[in-house]
Parts: structure tokens; C-alpha cells; sequence
């Protein structure tokens, strides 16, 4: 499992340790804070009392632990389901883990994403066969996301619109930003939600490439993918070629997706 704090705000550096040893402290807060995570993900939703007596910490400990995880997201507390008649008083609170604290563990997310492409492709044939049904599935994927994406594109002017993209990618979770180069501008994506299937499956970041060249209505150029290696996304997108998108503009296929040399 990930840090939970880390898996909240990021990798950060490591405070110097000062007077009284600040840094071991803190690392062994976020040892129990993990603990008390592991409990709950291990047993399911749990009180206070029941998540100390299991990691042998008292109440008071554990309670300033969940506060915590409260506030960073990782936990919310819920009344605790009573099956059979009900006792009086108030129901007791449980803790259950987020969507966003189950992704502090590792899941097996990107290996079922390639699974289910290596069967697509297996089922339409293998070969280059195979490789066009990869292709449809990943430009059919990206259909509903390019739409808004338009929209946004659009109600911008001809100049902002590189940077009205990068917006609307950072709202699906690319941290996009726009910026200008010598003859152009480029879009830069410093994460991809999909990148380990991306270095198996290359047609996730051309469909992507095809997409933005559509949207902004000229000739984009792949520079740099993080699938391949790269820290970054990067497209180049030359100036003056931000207009409305026709339909039968295409991208650039020789670097889409790619790592160039």
C-alpha cells in the first residue's frame, strides 16, 4: 500500500528531523494512519473501538487518526447498519474507506484494462485485424470525452483555445497546461490515467492524437508520451491553427503515441 497521506497530496520531501526527532514522529503517525486503514480495508467498515482493539491502540488514538483520515478523504464515517430489531439509542458510527482511500492500495485495474484489449483483439481476429479493433476501441472511447471537450474548445477565442483544452483535460484528471513555443504552442499532459496500458496498447495515445487534431482543426504532432518514457505528454500544435475542427482532419500517425527518436 501507498502512503495514504502520499497517495493524498503527492510525493513530498522528507522534513529534516529537528529537536524531539519531528521526522521520526511523523512517520510513525502515518505508520499507524496506514494500520488503521489496513484494518478497515481488511475488516470492512468499523468503530473506533473496534479498529483499536484490533491494532491493540487506544480509542482516543485511533479516534485522532480517523479525524484525520477524514479530512484528507481516505475515510467517511457512516451509522452502522443494524440487521434485526433495533436497540435504542443512537446507532453506532462506523468508518468506511473512499474511492479515493481504496486507491491508496494497489489494484489490478491496468491489468484487467489489457486483458480486456488483448481479447478484443484475439476476438477480431489477431493480426492487423486485431490491431484496427484496438483502434476503434480506443477512438470509441474517447467519443464522449472529445465531445465536451469541444464545447470547450469552441466557446473560447481562436487563441485561447489550446489553453481551453488543457482546462478541460485537467478536469479529467491529465493536468494539462498550454504554453507557447517558437512556432506554436504546446500542450503538455504531466499525467495519464492510462499510461501502463498505453505502453502495451500505442492506439490509446493515437486515438488521443486524432482527437486534438479534430478539435482544434489543424495538423498536431506527438512529441512526447509518458507510456514511452517521457515526463510529459507533449503535442505540438503550430501556430495559427487553432480554428473550428473539420471532421476529416487527421493527425500526424508517424509520432502519435510514440516515443520518437
Amino acid at each position: 500500500m501507498k502512503n495514504v497521506s502520499e497517495a493524498q497530496t503527492g510525493p513530498a520531501a522528507t522534513p529534516a528531523a529537528g529537536p524531539g526527532g519531528a521526522a521520526p514522529a511523523l512517520d510513525e503517525q502515518r505508520g499507524t494512519r496506514n494500520r488503521v486503514v489496513r484494518s478497515i480495508l481488511d475488516h470492512g467498515p468499523s468503530t473506533a473501538a473496534e479498529v483499536a482493539l484490533r491494532l491493540q491502540l487506544t480509542q482516543a488514538a485511533v479516534r485522532r487518526h480517523l479525524d484525520t483520515l477524514v479530512a484528507e478523504g481516505v475515510v467517511e464515517p457512516r451509522e452502522k447498519r443494524v440487521y434485526g430489531a433495533r436497540t435504542r439509542g443512537r446507532p453506532a458510527k462506523v468508518f468506511a474507506l473512499t474511492e479515493c482511500g481504496r486507491d491508496a492500495f494497489d489494484q489490478a485495474y491496468d491489468k484487467l484494462a489489457a486483458d480486456a484489449l488483448r481479447w478484443i483483439a484475439q476476438a477480431a481476429g489477431g493480426g492487423e485485424m486485431g490491431e484496427a479493433a484496438i483502434a476503434a476501441f480506443a477512438r470509441a472511447r474517447l467519443a464522449a470525452q472529445a465531445e465536451a471537450y469541444r464545447q470547450a474548445v469552441q466557446a473560447a477565442e481562436p487563441r485561447g483555445r489550446a489553453e481551453a483544452l488543457a482546462k478541460a483535460l485537467t478536469a479529467d484528471g491529465y493536468a494539462a497546461t498550454a504554453r507557447s513555443a517558437p512556432v506554436g504552442e504546446q500542450l503538455c499532459q504531466h499525467h495519464c490515467p492510462v499510461a501502463h496500458v498505453a505502453e502495451q496498447f500505442p492506439q490509446l495515445c493515437e486515438a488521443e492524437t486524432e482527437v486534438f487534431s479534430r478539435l482544434l482543426g489543424t495538423h498536431v504532432q506527438r512529441l512526447a508520451t509518458i507510456a514511452h518514457g517521457d515526463g510529459v505528454c507533449t503535442t505540438f500544435i503550430p501556430r495559427g491553427g487553432t480554428e473550428p475542427a473539420p471532421q476529416s482532419t487527421t493527425a500526424s500517425t508517424s509520432t502519435a503515441g510514440r516515443n520518437p527518436a
